[in-house]
């Protein structure tokens, strides 16, 4: 496999922006906001997880009181985002580690750290790992991280990007060298829109897809006795009239790795919440 030059990917970046529609960061939230609602955001719907931490906000006016908390309350708070009561211990060891750590609970301090110190810290939290880390560094940091979720992971993978069975770490090390820093955030929250819409797990939508010429796993399915693809109907390189159509920008946090299957690899394993690299239909 050879990796994709810069000219490339940032053509994959501008056809998935011209089909998506213009770009739009997530609100900052603080720190310390960002790793918890990651947390809150594995195995359920983004609907279900923005719930969860406005419930678990609601009930706690501070971080201090969550920790403090009997386990059962806060997983009662967070129940509509499913296996609360892992989610809940798995937040308060966050909680009790950053105050034995800082003094406080609070992370503001890793703003002064460079890119590689603030990873390092975040991947030495209980259960948090490369994705986690690289969430946090890219949307409440403003860091140049590419976080690799499955839609990400998946994308990646079918374009040529990354070898087949590419472990996560390792995912997260290639891509986030190879992808310019420039449009990681961005192209980060492309890569997922189209993971979600069209370049799916299971019965992807090849007709429809903007990056078929850029696309090893289009090649693939082109040559003599395999599976052929539906005849596209539109190619932006081509400029041809006829269009797919349009794909929907994702919500607000749908787009920001926050649902669904992630990649992450805990320092601390918790089998029931932390899931892996492999695609749900």
């Amino acid at each position: 496999m050879t990796a994709p030059g810069e000219g490339r990917i940032r053509e994959v970046q501008r056809r998935l922006r011209a089909e998506q529609g213009a770009f739009a960061p997530k609100p900052v939230l603080p720190v310390i906001d960002e790793v918890v609602a990651t947390v809150l955001s594995q195995h359920t719907s983004d609907t279900n997880s923005e719930r969860a931490f406005a419930q678990l906000k609601e009930r706690f006016p501070g971080w201090e009181q969550v920790a403090a908390a009997p386990a059962g309350q806060v997983a009662d708070a967070i129940r509509c985002g499913g296996i609360a009561d892992q989610k809940a211990r798995r937040i308060q060891q966050i909680l009790a580690v950053i105050a034995e750590r800082e003094g406080r609970i609070d992370l503001r301090r890793l703003h002064d750290l460079d890119d590689a110190a603030a990873r390092a810290y975040l991947e030495s939290l209980p259960g948090v790992g490369p994705k986690t880390a690289a969430c946090v560094l890219t949307f409440a940091m403003g860091r140049a991280a590419f976080p690799v979720d499955t839609h990400v992971h998946r994308v990646a993978t079918r374009l040529g990007w990354l070898p087949a069975k590419t472990p996560a770490d390792r995912a997260h090390r290639l891509l986030g060298e190879m992808v310019p820093a420039g449009i990681r955030y961005d192209l980060h929250v492309a890569m997922i829109g189209h993971g979600r819409a069209v370049c799916r797990a299971q019965r992807p939508r090849c007709g429809a897809c903007v990056l078929n010429e850029l696309c090893a796993h289009a090649r693939r399915q082109a040559e003599p006795g395999g599976p052929q693809l539906p005849k596209a109907v539109s190619t932006l390189a081509a400029g041809t009239t006829s269009r797919p159509p349009p794909i929907a920008s994702p919500t607000r946090t749908s787009a920001f790795c926050s649902s669904g299957p992630t990649i992450d690899e805990p320092a601390v394993p918790l089998h029931t919440l932390v899931c892996d690299v492999t695609d749900t239909p």
